[in-house]
């Protein structure tokens, strides 16, 4: 009997030590067998979250039953996570409780108008373009930024690629490319580029961006740009024909006719003199440093060349302008563009 007792009492002890190294290797074994990376989105459905969770591990059963423990439903936070080579249970349940902030890339640029912006930045990080848009037009948010207006924010969005949190809301982006604008061109050599031009970063960009559309020749930017600057100073309107597609928002017209011309809008420069209010599009980083570097010289008309290679011609009076413009023209009706 004693004996039989002995042998139940081992049993039982080596059934528990077996059941406790079985749950310890549930919980505190590696459950995660290479890297990868999880993204929760904002609000998203528990059961999604797990389904995701699940192909990443290798214990199910474990996960779930940690998870019911800790009350993980409804505490996920939102975020990009990085599930790492031989991480447990227990270290994937807390890591989506507490939550951690973790980068993610945004690249930016190419962006015409604040709507097509608003789309690229949705398409790269958790926030929908709705919300994104909302905060670009946000009159608040601009005069916190020291702006007369919302369009004015956007020519602090410098084409570039930028570490982010993944949950970075969409008003802390605007004040994140804020901060990236200061830095940029709180840089000496970048002040005193801007004094020789006589303006501020708005209307730098601003002009930046009118060449940008003008020609995606990098070589041609500083002649073009002298070109503007040449206007300015002598107080003659810019009439870039860029600002016209903008104003009436009909960026597929390859013909300027003299009825567009008469489109009244701020944005028009064949209309008002100087610059527009805001930039027309996100101009290149080649269009900016062109503008900083602008090339001296006495021209202050150009057309494009009727080779259609991209590159422009250059005058100095009125007379040589229409000249080349009537060539140009000749080429548009021979191609029968209208």
């Amino acid at each position: 009997m004693r004996r039989k007792v002995i042998c139940l009492v081992g049993a039982a002890v080596v059934a528990a030590v077996v059941a406790a190294v079985v749950a310890y290797r549930m919980f505190y074994g590696p459950c995660v067998a290479s890297e990868r990376v999880v993204e929760v989105a904002a609000a998203e459905p528990y059961a999604v979250t797990m389904e995701k969770i699940h192909d990443a591990i290798d214990n199910d059963a474990a996960f779930d039953c940690y998870a019911r423990r800790i009350s993980l439903d409804g505490a996920v936070k939102p975020g990009r996570y990085t599930l790492r080579e031989g991480m447990t249970v227990i270290e994937v349940a807390r890591l989506l409780k507490i939550g951690e902030h973790r980068t993610t890339r945004l690249t930016i640029n190419n962006a015409r108008t604040p709507e097509s912006l608003a789309g690229r930045i949705s398409h790269q990080i958790d926030i929908d373009s709705l919300t994104m848009l909302t905060a670009l037009r946000d009159e608040e948010l601009a005069a916190e930024l020291g702006y007369d207006s919302p369009e004015s924010m956007f020519s602090i969005f410098l084409p570039d690629t930028y570490e982010v949190y993944s949950d970075i809301g969409a008003e802390e982006l605007v004040r994140r490319m804020k901060r990236e604008s200061d830095r940029f061109w709180n840089d000496e050599t970048r002040r005193g580029q801007l004094e020789r031009l006589g303006m501020t970063p708005l209307e730098a960009m601003t002009l930046a961006s009118i060449v940008y559309e003008e020609t995606r020749k990098s070589d041609e930017m500083p002649r073009i740009a002298g070109v503007y600057v040449n206007r300015l100073k002598r107080g003659i309107p810019l009439q870039a024909d860029p600002t016209v597609k903008y104003a009436m928002q009909d960026f597929a017209l390859r013909r300027i006719l003299y009825r567009h011309l008469k489109f009244d809008s701020p944005y028009n420069t064949y209309i008002y003199r100087g610059l527009p209010p805001s930039p027309i599009c996100m101009p290149g980083r080649d269009a900016i440093e062109a503008v900083l570097d602008f090339e001296t010289h006495d021209y202050i008309f150009f057309c494009a060349r009727p080779t259609f290679d991209g590159y422009h011609n250059f005058a100095r009076t009125l007379a040589e302008h229409n000249a080349n413009a009537r060539a140009y023209s000749a080429e548009l009706n021979r191609r029968k563009i209208k």
